[in-house]
């Protein structure tokens, strides 16, 4: 592609004002001469917007803001509604795979096959183009060859942002040139050449509807689909010159990895995309309104593959995007890209792009403030790390300050550096460790004779089963070459070590050993200590034989249990003791290896929704729950126990040292509506976000929604088309939930602040 040097095809400031003022059929109707703050309430054609938003949101829910134009709601209604998600094809297109090719040159061919073929999509008005149109790339699979794509990473779009496609190239052949690769390594850079070219096909083919569309439009129209033309022909092949180039060239680059099955994370967009914005404020081609519909397009595009989605919702396409906190030499990043993300998330309340903000000792009080506004439209979809504790842990881990600094996550909320990073995990369930322990599985007769011996017993059977993960970790990375050349491009050490994404290639290749089920195991211990050893009211063996029959005839013991003892969640000294205990022995036994066979082993704790999964392969537990029962989430107190407010619950959590849990524990809160209505209730969530930093947290999500509104949801789903909630990593629409995670988000205790 060439860039075009003609500024007479330039759109105008006044063309912009006027495209944005359309409805999506203005375009070919013709121009009406509206500012943007004209169209604010109702534009001259379709719905009123509060018609358009009044079945987007609840009726508790604060009075929305108006910033963005008339066409910018309709394309975001359009994503929402499932209309543009209802356009996607299948590549059913007639393609052979030459089996005399290398894997990485049949993806390289595959790659080509889809930018040649897939369909186009282009709606009137959108400022930002091309889109991600195959249903396998929903599934996260690469078409024709019949594997998954890259997930659980964050891309180097940064670094290739400034570089372009064209820069990318010119370092590629100077490695081949250099003739510091084996024939491995050739073969993968070789084939990144043939990649890259097939994403400026793609990219040629969207200049040509492009060009159709103008030619096809009435004279007033034209100025618009040139300009836009004009930024395609440019990026992302040579280096942003503006914003509206850098917006398009990070979308540009980011559909072309999904079409191809790639799930990234998208990152600290705010700092990648404030130089160009910057100096566009400083020459005055553009004001911050005209940014805000720019990234406004940015953020719609992330619906359009709503309607294709699994029993964990239709938002789980792992494209978080961080902002806020420091860089890698202690600055703070915050700047206006940051306020413009929030605004666009507050007013179009789009949950596709789940959002994380840290927080650290440079955070702007203005921030805070923006955040909690934000968070009281519910739908969790802002999230909060608190810096401190996430860099403190990656030091720790071995990571260079610099790089630890510079962190975002994996797509969901583990901690990883960005564009250099292979991530993985392997889940396990803390309480079938205890299980085994206490003999509920197979029915063997255990007898300890005092409670630490139940527990060094417990820790035993712990390190047992860390140990047989680290073993089946040692094998993961090993001599692996399945094809995924794009991805290889995208992540930082591949090309250079001449080794894909999947065969060992980048810088840190990353598999995190993460254990569910800690709240319940430490209530679980607690109750065991308490009623067995210390109160003696009831016996060892009678009691795991209350167990064993699933509290069958028992229920008054099981209520007692349940509401007698303070579990871990209500700032209670005993009960966080025991948690603190269980989390210091599982932190330290993982630990123990770092890393080993190149393969890095960071802790963590989550379940992410795998509590449901668990819970017929788990016993009756001592805390009182019964086989069946959905219990904690990932850091989570056990539903319904946590009954002394969101801040108790918070001190329980902030006892650990999550330092020792790089790969992080996630807190969850859902807060009831009405508690944080008005000033007071932004300075309560102010107060709450403070506290969490200041206490050491790592991650938190803070969900305002009305349990009574999710169980009308339920019931009701045709009125809540776009009821967002944060499930764990991610957010999902409400309604697109299956009914065992529904039930999950609705039984989590309504905190009032």
């Amino acid at each position: 592609m060439k860039a075009s040097n003609d500024s007479s095809s330039k759109m105008s400031r006044a063309d912009f004002l006027r495209v944005s003022s359309l409805g999506l059929g203005g375009i070919f109707m013709g121009f009406n001469p509206l500012s943007l703050n004209a169209v604010n309430d109702k534009g001259p054609s379709g719905p009123d917007r509060k018609e358009l938003f009044e079945s987007w949101h609840s009726p508790w829910q604060p009075q929305l803001p108006s910033r963005l134009s008339k066409i910018t709601h309709e394309l975001a209604w359009k994503g929402l509604s499932g209309e543009t998600g209802s356009t996607m094809k299948s590549a059913d297109w007639e393609f052979a795979l030459d089996p005399a090719l290398s894997p990485q040159h049949r993806y390289a061919a595959v790659a080509m096959s889809v930018a040649r073929n897939a369909p186009l999509r282009i709606l009137p008005g959108e400022l930002i183009v091309g889109s991600a149109t195959l249903v396998e790339a929903t599934a996260a699979a690469v078409p024709f060859l019949g594997t998954i794509g890259v997930n659980h990473t964050t891309f180097d779009f940064e670094r290739i942002l400034g570089l372009g496609y064209d820069g990318l190239r010119k370092e590629i052949r100077a490695r081949l040139d250099g003739g510091t690769l084996d024939e491995m390594g050739r073969d993968l850079n070789e084939a990144a050449l043939l990649t890259l070219d097939a994403a400026d096909v793609w990219q040629e083919r969207n200049i040509a509807l492009l060009r159709q569309m103008r030619d096809e439009a009435p004279a007033e129209g034209k100025a618009f689909y040139q300009t836009i033309m004009d930024t395609l022909e440019r990026v992302p092949d040579f280096p942003p010159r503006s914003f509206r180039e850098a917006v398009q060239s990070l979308w540009s680059m980011y559909a072309f990895n999904r079409l191809m099955g790639n799930w990234a994370g998208i990152g600290r967009i705010d700092r990648m995309l404030w130089p160009y914005l910057k100096e566009d404020l400083k020459k005055g081609v553009l004001d911050l309104d005209e940014a805000r519909e720019i990234l406004a397009h940015f953020w719609i595009k992330g619906t359009e593959w709503i309607g294709h989605h699994n029993p964990t919702g239709d938002a789980q396409f792992y494209q978080n995007v961080i902002i806020g906190g420091i860089d890698k030499d202690g600055r703070e990043v915050t700047n206006e890209v940051t306020y413009l993300v929030l605004d666009i998330v507050e007013e179009l309340h789009i949950s596709d792009y789940p959002v994380g903000v840290r927080l650290g000792d440079k955070t702007p009080e203005k921030l805070f403030r923006r955040v909690a506004e934000v968070q009281r439209f519910g739908g969790g979809i802002v999230s909060v790390y608190s810096e401190n504790t996430v860099i403190d842990g990656l030091v720790k881990f071995g990571y260079p300050l610099e790089e630890a600094r510079e962190f975002t996550n994996d797509g969901c909320w583990e901690a990883i550096i960005p564009g250099k990073t292979a991530f993985t995990y392997c889940p396990c369930d803390m309480v079938q460790v205890l299980d085994k322990t206490l003999g509920l599985k197979d029915g063997r007769k255990v007898d300890y004779p005092d409670f630490e011996s139940l527990y060094s017993a417990f820790r035993q059977d712990l390190q047992a089963n860390v140990d047989e993960v680290q073993a089946m970790i040692d094998g993961c990375w090993k001599a692996v070459d399945s094809p995924c050349t794009l991805a290889s491009i995208f992540v930082r050490g591949c090309l250079e070590k001449g080794r894909c994404y999947n065969g060992g290639g980048p810088e840190y290749n990353m598999l995190g050993i993460h254990f569910g089920g800690v709240s319940d195991t430490a209530n679980s211990l607690l109750v065991l200590k308490k009623l067995v050893y210390e109160d003696g009211y009831v016996s060892l063996d009678e009691f795991l034989g209350i167990l064993r029959s699933n509290w069958d005839g028992n229920e008054g013991l099981r209520q007692l249990i349940r509401n007698r003892f303070s579990f871990y969640g209500n700032d209670d000294a005993e009960a966080d003791a025991m948690m603190c205990r269980v989390f210091d022995d599982y932190t330290g036994i993982v630990a123990q290896v770092k890393e080993r066979a190149g393969v890095k082993r960071p802790c963590g704790i989550s379940t992410f929704g795998r509590e449901i999964d668990w819970r017929m392969m788990r016993c009756a537990t001592a805390e009182g729950s019964r086989v069946g029962d959905i219990l904690a989430t990932n850091c989570s107190p056990t539903p319904g126990s946590d009954r002394k407010g969101p801040t108790s619950a918070l001190n329980s959590y902030c006892k650990m040292d999550f330092s020792r849990a790089c790969s992080g524990a996630t807190l969850e809160l859902k807060v009831l509506p009405s508690s944080v209505k008005g000033e007071n209730g932004i300075k309560a969530l102010v107060g709450l976000m403070k506290a969490f930093r200041e206490k050491g947290g790592f991650y938190m999500h803070v969900d305002v929604v009305d349990t009574a509104t999710l169980l009308d949801a339920q019931r009701h789903p045709e009125k809540y088309p776009n009821l967002p909630v944060r499930v764990s990593g991610w957010s999902a629409r409400f309604t697109t939930l299956c009914k065992e995670w529904q039930d999950m988000i609705i039984q989590r205790t309504q905190q009032v602040c």
